[in-house]
């Protein structure tokens, strides 16, 4: 449904009065999104998945790549033949709040996509509206509020309706749970299941929360400092990882034993800097398993089982294995 090919997104910024450098915000990432799934793009904030979320949907133009939803390529159309297929890809963004237009009330804001793009006139768009209410858990008394007097998952809800509304075929949800608290987080989450069930939609959905995504998804996506780590079914990836930054994240989750911190798997050292990542593999700095080989060699995605991905040519090659994850849990304390 969606195909993303060696894309890359850099950001020129000023470091001094006549210096500028580069971000490397993505670095070379392939990815397909089947249809019908949900995928999980997952890893620390800063490591550019929501800058690969808004450059999947052409929200962002790609530095370099490819990018395709179906046999059409995105980046090589004009701007008035993305507008028409604007309506199949849709987003839910992380801040429910900061985006909604304050001036509108939210029933005009859900209404704008279908008089924008002629999917219904005169009456059929409140009552339209109503439906997409409706559909998202919202009341028809909320209709003629601003956004400042919802709350939190009402403000969310009503994202997901306008997102809706051009019935889509693919949805980038940026974190769309971050803000809110705990119940409501449900509640949401709940929701979401249920529409991609009922709509067949096609879902990336981006979080660093390991607990929902293990919920929602059917395949993660593992981002680190630009690049795509690991990626496999949900179920494999959390029961064997097998790149070590995966199980550091893995190791972080409490589980009903509430592990002792000081058999964590942990990583030692700071992220380094998008604007000098390291040469070779971007864990290497801080990585328990490091050889000379990953100091020189660029990391690929090589197959380590059938639907199973990894960047880390020991992993690929059987010198790791999840069962050393955990052995090394003893190597640092905290």
């Amino acid at each position: 449904m969606l195909s993303i090919e060696k894309v890359f997104k850099h950001y020129p910024i000023k470091t001094g009065a006549f210096r500028t450098e580069t971000v490397h915000a993505v670095d070379g990432v392939s990815l397909t999104v089947r249809r019908g799934e949900t995928l999980g793009l997952v890893g620390e904030s800063g490591c550019g998945k929501s800058t690969l979320g808004r450059v999947a949907l052409r929200l962002e133009e790609p530095t370099s790549g490819s990018i395709r939803f179906r046999e059409i390529e995105l980046n090589r159309l004009s701007g008035r033949e993305m507008r028409r297929l604007r309506p199949k890809l849709q987003m839910v963004f992380q801040d429910p709040l900061g985006s909604l237009n304050p001036r509108m009330k939210v029933a005009q804001t859900v209404a704008e996509p279908l008089l924008l793009h002629g999917l219904a006139v005169g009456g059929k768009v409140r009552a339209q509206v109503r439906e997409l209410f409706d559909r998202v858990g919202l009341s028809d008394e909320l209709l003629d509020r601003y956004p400042h007097e919802l709350s939190g998952g009402q403000q969310q809800r009503v994202g997901i309706a306008r997102a809706l509304a051009p019935n889509p075929e693919v949805m980038v949800l940026d974190e769309p749970t971050s803000a809110l608290d705990v119940s409501v987080q449900a509640k949401l989450i709940n929701l979401l299941r249920r529409l991609k069930q009922d709509l067949d939609l096609t879902q990336v959905f981006i979080s660093h929360d390991l607990s929902v995504i293990g919920y929602l998804t059917d395949r993660v996506a593992v981002m680190y400092l630009g690049e795509i780590v690991e990626l496999g079914p949900t179920e494999e990836i959390f029961l064997k990882p097998r790149h070590p930054y995966t199980g550091a994240l893995m190791s972080a989750v409490p589980g009903d034993d509430l592990l002792d911190r000081r058999t964590r798997l942990m990583l030692p050292g700071e992220v380094p800097s998008p604007i000098t990542p390291p040469p070779a593999c971007r864990l290497a700095p801080r990585c328990p398993f490091v050889k000379d080989r990953c100091r020189q060699e660029k990391q690929v995605l090589q197959a380590v089982d059938s639907n199973h991905q990894v960047a880390c040519w020991r992993a690929a090659e059987g010198e790791i294995s999840p069962e050393d994850f955990e052995r090394s849990r003893l190597a640092l304390e905290v």
